[in-house]
């Protein structure tokens, strides 16, 4: 393979959900590494089809208190879109800044969030708390509608601390209560304070469309506080500020995007990374978007040791699935089907099972999740008449090759899924189990390439990233 295309390949693994042949050509042979990178972190066309025009197709996604239509409804845009890397950090900060259906228990005001995520989660990270310190979905949530001036609710402060920014060690449990006072009168409007109760969230007309976040001031505490060693009659963006500029800040950010982008396990070189992107964080005033392009353009990422070095999340398999089988390029019923079986794998979205989100990695994998991950795989790849199967027999018959063989019509099937890389042991494996079953390749070309299809994406190798 060509070392360009399988580096390309790598990097929208990672940054995206993978990409098909034909992408992934066109960027290897109009752009270097670097503006690859650059295009990916500042998209200059980040939309699929409207959103009034998707739900004239989409048609129970008006129903937007449930969370399948929500679900959905995200599902298609992660598919779809010409921003993969926007989507990804949508999903990054989902498990990080993890948010739920069981308790929100509305799909809109959790589809709501995720917009947040997408407008805002490649900017400044201070910028990033904010918007989340004012979301309605976490503020119910982690109960920061019940953080009154008379009577502070530390669930909010404290998750903000230990989970979203800075983590265990870094902070006292005075830090937590100065933290919840600062951030009283932080609210929904209309929720229940000083007597007051909230309406229900609606998507029909006569009532609210989702919460909306209001400041109450005469709900907020205004005492001097002191907090991570500085005192003053802070608010709740105060409170942001001084966490931004905390090194345990850009520690554990860099970290995790480390971990969510480069591998599970941190070397040597990894920790010399993170130290990289500690002072990408502070030199760009918090950006997010300037961390990750050091991270993507350094020799460490572009290792081959890295490559397929991460178990796919159930998102990454099924979205980087369907994106290669071209499946949703036009709306269609089935998307409420390929979303529920990202569920069947273990990762419901906008419904993490805790505050802390999912456990990821290995813990992705065990008998029954990784069945699921196969017979999808096999669905939607695995069909003669999908767009990857068809594209590998054209090629053999365009080129009318004297020599079509097992191996050059795996070799063709590894390049027709991506650029898609498998051990020599597996190679073998494969073309061994083909030409035991297979003695004429010419004449059964469309048969091999779709028993080819089904073996690789039953490999160990697809569940990697």
């Amino acid at each position: 393979m060509n070392e360009q295309k399988e580096l390309v390949a790598h990097l929208m693994r990672r940054a995206g959900f993978g990409a098909t042949k034909q992408e992934i050509e066109s960027l290897a042979s109009s752009l270097e590494y670097e503006n690859i990178v650059d295009s990916l972190v500042t998209p200059s066309d980040k939309h699929s089809l409207p959103e009034d025009l998707i739900r004239r197709y989409h048609v129970d996604q008006n129903e937007m208190r449930l969370i399948n239509s929500a679900v959905g409804k995200w599902v298609y845009k992660m598919v779809t879109t010409k921003a993969p890397l926007i989507e990804k950090m949508s999903l990054f900060w989902h498990g990080l800044f993890a948010t739920g259906y069981s308790k929100v228990f509305h799909g809109q005001t959790m589809y709501s969030q995720i917009k947040m995520f997408r407008n805002h989660g490649m900017g400044s990270f201070s910028n990033l708390l904010l918007k989340l310190s004012q979301d309605p979905a976490m503020l119910y949530w982690l109960d920061n509608h019940d953080n009154h001036a008379s009577e502070i609710n530390e669930n909010y402060g404290r998750e903000l601390l230990e989970l979203f920014s800075m983590s265990i060690g870094n902070y006292t449990e005075d830090d937590v209560k100065e933290c919840s006072r600062s951030f009283t009168g932080w609210t929904i409007q209309n929720s229940e304070y000083m007597g007051l109760r909230a309406q229900s969230a609606s998507i029909w007309p006569y009532s609210q469309i989702a919460w909306q976040h209001e400041y109450v001031s005469s709900d907020h505490d205004n005492g001097t506080k002191t907090f991570l060693g500085e005192t003053g009659n802070f608010n709740g963006e105060d409170i942001i500020e001084i966490i931004c500029k905390h090194s345990a800040t850009a520690d554990f950010i860099s970290r995790r995007l480390y971990q969510y982008f480069v591998a599970d396990e941190i070397d040597s070189d990894g920790e010399s990374l993170i130290r990289d992107m500690v002072k990408s964080y502070f030199k760009s005033n918090y950006e997010i978007s300037e961390v990750l392009s050091l991270m993507f353009n350094s020799a460490h990422f572009k290792s081959e040791k890295i490559r397929y070095s991460r178990v796919k999340s159930p998102v990454e398999l099924v979205i980087g699935t369907l994106r290669l089988a071209e499946e949703f390029e036009f709306p269609n019923l089935k998307i409420i089907d390929a979303a529920r079986s990202i569920g069947y794998m273990g990762q419901q979205l906008l419904n993490p099972p805790s505050v802390e989100g999912w456990h990821e990695g290995v813990e992705w994998l065990d008998s029954g999740t990784l069945l699921e991950r196969v017979n999808f795989a096999s669905k939607y790849l695995g069909n003669p008449n999908q767009p990857c199967i068809s594209a590998v027999i054209s090629h053999f018959r365009k080129t009318q090759s004297p020599d079509i063989t097992v191996n050059s019509i795996v070799e063709k099937c590894l390049n027709q899924l991506g650029y898609f890389y498998i051990d020599e042991q597996t190679k073998q494996d494969i073309c061994g189990s083909l030409s035991n079953n297979y003695n004429n390749p010419e004449d059964q070309l469309s048969e091999i390439a779709t028993d080819a299809i089904r073996l690789i994406v039953s490999s160990k190798e697809f569940q990697m990233a």
